[in-house]
């Protein structure tokens, strides 16, 4: 079997009211711990929210893109998120820039995309995990998950799902070290997919963790009939 995205996981000191945000912010369902906001349709994934003790130091790797239809739709988000809990932040970004930048309530950062951006053009509502990464890690995944390049220039790369949905894409050098709160992605595979992952170029950290060729760590999961 080729492996399958099922969710972003990411550090939280208090999981059930992240998710709570985040559920609120994308409509969608919680589970029943309230830590996991769940998928829509594929292939939508899942946000699941870890507890952890860790401090976040510096941004994030990875941080999400939500898309907007119009300057009112845009308006009517961020308010949204604002009224949820989340709060404006201060990245230095240019004032011809039409993007909004927020983090959710444990810090979180997050955009607001402009409308007519043409790069998230028909991804849904959660349109990019954008994520700190080199040329190669893009490579990497775009093998790992069978999800074919839809951008590589200029060391950035961009990966989307043959059947659409949220694209992610890595930004290119320089890559910043990893230290404090952790995002990693979810992956069901089975044991003979976990070696093609090595043989890729991933590492083995553990029974079930292991980390790309930049060093950012993944977990996979067996599949369903096996767990």
């Amino acid at each position: 079997m080729t492996a399958r995205l099922l969710a972003l996981s990411i550090d939280a000191h208090d999981p059930a009211v992240v998710g709570a945000f985040w559920a609120g912010v994308l409509g969608r369902p919680l589970s029943a711990d309230g830590t996991t906001v769940l998928p829509g349709d594929p292939p939508d994934l899942a946000l699941r929210f870890v507890p952890s003790d860790a401090h976040r130091v510096g941004p994030n790797w990875i941080h999400l893109h939500l898309t907007s239809s119009t300057p009112e739709d845009q308006e009517r988000i961020v308010a949204r998120c604002l009224d949820l809990g989340a709060g404006h932040l201060d990245v230095g970004k240019r004032p011809e820039e039409g993007h909004v930048v927020l983090a959710d309530p444990e810090g979180n950062e997050f955009c607001v995309i402009e409308p007519g951006n043409r790069f998230l053009a028909g991804c849904g509502f959660l349109g990019e995990l954008a994520c700190d990464g080199t040329r190669e890690v893009g490579l990497f995944w775009s093998e790992a998950l069978a999800w074919p390049l839809n951008w590589d220039q200029d060391g950035e790369t961009s990966i989307q799902s043959p059947t659409g949905g949220t694209k992610i894409s890595w930004g290119g050098p320089p890559v910043a070290p990893k230290a404090g709160r952790n995002l990693r992605l979810e992956l069901e595979a089975d044991d003979a997919e976990a070696e093609r992952l090595i043989s890729l170029g991933a590492t083995r950290l553990g029974d079930v963790l292991y980390a790309d060729p930049d060093g950012n760590e993944f977990r996979l999961v067996a599949p369903l009939g096996r767990r």
